[in-house]
């Protein structure tokens, strides 16, 4: 990895040309800038507050066609019962899908619920509606926000006081972060994909190596991406540290997006493409920062520790925190060792797996489903595992394709859309001392259940574990390496 620093000027990087386009009014010393937000996204858990202070104030929504929502934290995730209630698994869940329902009436806002043929995990089911588009603005009450900017859009999470403030506005006050290009150097190797990818520059750059920026990927690599990939990349650049994650818009794009339902029709469909083909980082423009990565010889990989950065190649050992650079880092890594009951030194194929998720916003669309049952067709599962499509979309073409009888004859659980074993808030969560090794996005101490423990892999290494009963390479068993 080789990283500088320059001074923006001149030629304007895609992040630049998006932020100027939507200043309403100018940063200054005293004050942020007021950015206009084209696109807001909406989740049962971080909106019942914002739509009280509405009330409290006698507000109404600014531009409500600009607000789209949908139902996937709280959400059950096992089919309705026989008398049509849904299973939800607690009282708070079932009122805030309840809240969110009189809310999106109250207001007048587009609403994907429960019992919706469009229903999804947020960022699923935004760009798979074609309302996530090029050169636009999107936020959204949830960190992983970032995932729209594989369109090339300027995506980031907000918290509950703002959303009350866009829904009331259709504005944020914002201080423009600094950029950093992340150059993805070589090509991914077959077996190799975007959360391989995403995985290893969070293990190079850390946790925080992104802080105050916002990431633009580049290079040949990025460019190879499908646009499921692109939104893998971007999805995690909030686990490096950004604010969001950008890749430039390009006929993969478009072909994408073409005939979506929110997507422009006829002659405006034209100048919107010939608009987006502008977006792109102008030769010349300078960033921030640049860092650098070569994939050239990147094998799959997964992490070991309870924070995204703390990633090995799944043929890697665990690492020995008497070889960290200093304290701090040897305190951390003994630390998140500790916790993952796991052995310096060790490798990290064939560790014990209790249970396998494959989904979230991350990994959850129809590509990522597919590498998962390539590796487990004809096989079966030695262990619990939860394959959970990230929306209705998704399911149906899956199910279309027949990837559903594969994971059911494995023996895995085919389930309802939403964000499942993701996070612990929906009954779907790991037991104290399971190891589960999960395409999404975060493993912190609890995030999949108390005392749960998360190993983050993508789909393909995921299944490999699941027909394994431990971490195994799933080259392996694909490609028989």
């Amino acid at each position: 990895m080789t990283e500088k620093t320059t001074a923006s000027q001149g030629p304007r990087t895609l992040f630049e040309k998006v932020w100027d386009a939507h200043v309403v009014r100018p940063e200054t010393a005293e004050t942020p800038a007021v950015l206009y937000i084209d696109l807001h996204l909406m989740h049962e858990v971080t909106s019942p507050q914002a739509f009280s202070m509405l009330r409290e104030r006698g507000l109404k929504v600014r531009r409500p066609e600009r607000t789209l929502a949908t139902t996937d934290h709280s959400t059950p995730t096992l089919p309705r019962l026989p008398d049509g209630r849904w299973p939800f698994f607690d009282a708070q869940n079932e009122a805030q899908v309840a809240q969110i329902e009189r809310n999106a009436k109250d207001f007048g806002i587009e609403l994907h619920g429960l019992g919706d043929a469009q229903q999804g995990v947020v960022h699923v089911f935004g760009p798979e509606m074609g309302a996530t588009q090029p050169g636009m603005t999107v936020v959204c009450g949830d960190s992983h926000t970032a995932t729209h900017g594989a369109f090339g859009a300027l995506a980031f999470g907000i918290g509950t006081s703002e959303v009350g403030h866009v829904l009331a506005t259709q504005c944020l006050l914002q201080r423009k972060p600094r950029s950093l290009a992340i150059r993805v150097d070589g090509r991914l190797q077959p077996g190799v994909t975007a959360k391989d990818l995403v995985l290893a520059i969070i293990a190079q750059i850390g946790v925080g190596g992104g802080t105050g920026h916002v990431m633009e990927f580049v290079g040949p690599a990025v460019r190879a991406l499908t646009m499921e990939g692109r939104m893998t990349l971007c999805n995690m650049a909030i686990e490096g540290g950004a604010r969001a994650g950008l890749v430039a818009p390009d006929d993969a794009t478009f072909e994408w997006l073409a005939g979506k339902p929110r997507a422009p029709k006829g002659a405006a469909w034209d100048a919107a493409v010939a608009r987006w083909r502008k977006l792109p980082t102008d030769e010349g423009a300078r960033y921030d920062r640049e860092v650098t990565v070569d994939v050239s010889r990147l094998e799959p990989m997964i992490t070991f520790g309870t924070n995204p950065a703390q990633g090995i190649p799944v043929t890697g050992a665990i690492p020995d925190p008497a070889a960290a650079k200093d304290a701090a880092a040897r305190a951390t890594l003994e630390s998140a060792l500790r916790y993952m009951a796991l052995t310096p030194g060790k490798p990290i194929l064939g560790q014990k797996v209790d249970v396998v998720f494959v989904g979230s916003c991350t990994n959850g669309r129809l590509e990522d489903l597919r590498e998962a049952a390539k590796v487990m067709r004809g096989r079966k599962v030695k262990t619990r595992t939860l394959v959970v499509a990230g929306s209705h979309a998704v399911k149906k073409a899956a199910e279309a394709e027949g990837l559903d009888r594969i994971f059911r004859e494995a023996g895995a659980e085919w389930r309802e859309p939403g964000c499942s074993m993701c996070l612990a808030m929906n009954g779907d969560m790991l037991q104290p001392g399971q190891y589960c090794v999960s395409t999404s996005n975060r493993n912190f101490e609890g995030r999949q259940g108390p005392g749960g423990r998360t190993l983050l892999a993508s789909p393909a290494t995921a299944a490999a574990a699941a027909v394994s009963g431990a971490v195994a390479d799933p080259r392996r068993l694909v490609e028989g390496k």
